[in-house]
């Protein structure tokens, strides 16, 4: 067991957690400015983005890069560095570090490493754009990014189909349009479904409506500005899964092919589900002995 308490007097430095602003930068809080002033260094995800922020407030703490690509060679030297008794801040390019962002990684080696770990509060797009879209704001299920590839992203939102709390993802503009596809594909075309896009900027805006109507809507309109999509919770029986365990492992893999997986995704989904070797849901699936 460990035990912390965040504002003692400490044998090593602190790693604080700052959110920064999502787009309308009078949302940073007194509390994280303050944060951003007093340690010794700040751990950005992009230092030049966040450079703009501490530029905008006459903040001069110095910057070292954090970010996906480079945290396994920086986490030592920030460890080192809490270790010697130095303050730090890990802040991402906009909200809640570790949400959707690089962070998680450095919390886990602070935590390894016995160093306080102090969280800013401040905001975060998910549970913004939840209490303002109409859905039932709890239970929900924040889920992130959704998988880039096709047959990925199906087999994830048919994970998703039946849960009964609200959905939350993000989705960039690029790729919003053929995920309200594979939505309506998966989820049908009645399904609840808001979309809140450029949250705290000037050009916010909530689209409210079925899956269908959001469908013809991105097919209709040019898309711009970072996405958060909220899923209405499945309101039905689950008679889908009930009766899906009662096919043979290659009924289930048909079934699943059906609502638009590719083979091979679909034949993972079915061992996954069934606790079963992939390899020998491939043999069965195309009769291989």
């Amino acid at each position: 067991m460990q035990q912390q308490k965040s504002f003692g007097s400490q044998v090593y430095g602190t790693l604080y957690l700052v959110p920064t602003p999502i787009g309308n930068l009078g949302d940073i809080s007194v509390r994280a400015l303050d944060t951003l002033r007093d340690v010794d260094l700040i751990a950005a995800e992009d230092t030049r983005h966040t450079q703009q922020l501490l530029n905008h407030f006459g903040i001069e703490t110095p910057q070292t890069s954090f970010h996906e690509h480079n945290w396994q060679a920086k986490i030592p030297n920030i460890v080192a560095d809490l270790q010697n008794g130095m303050n730090v801040a890990q802040v991402s390019d906009a909200g809640m570090p570790s949400i959707s962002d690089p962070g998680k990684e450095l919390v886990a080696a602070a935590v390894a490493s016995s160093i306080p770990v102090v969280p800013i509060p401040g905001a975060t797009a998910g549970v913004t754009a939840l209490i303002a879209s109409g859905l039932v704001p709890q239970p929900f299920y924040f889920y992130g990014f959704l998988k880039r590839k096709n047959s990925e992203q199906l087999a994830e939102l048919q994970q998703l189909s039946t849960m009964k709390d609200t959905i939350i993802f993000y989705e960039a503009p690029h790729r919003l349009k053929q995920t309200l596809v594979n939505i309506q594909k998966i989820m049908g075309s009645d399904r609840k479904l808001v979309l809140a896009r450029e949250l705290t900027k000037r050009y916010e805006e909530f689209l409210r409506g079925t899956v269908s109507e959001l469908v013809a809507w991105a097919q209709e309109n040019e898309i711009r500005g970072e996405f958060v999509v909220m899923i209405d919770g499945f309101d039905g029986a689950v008679v889908a899964e009930t009766s899906e365990t009662t096919l043979s492992v290659r009924e289930a893999v048909d079934a699943l092919i059906e609502k638009g997986l590719r083979p091979n995704a679909a034949i993972k989904q079915v061992a996954k589900e069934r606790e079963l070797d992939r390899q020998a849901v491939y043999a069965d699936y195309h009769g291989i002995n």
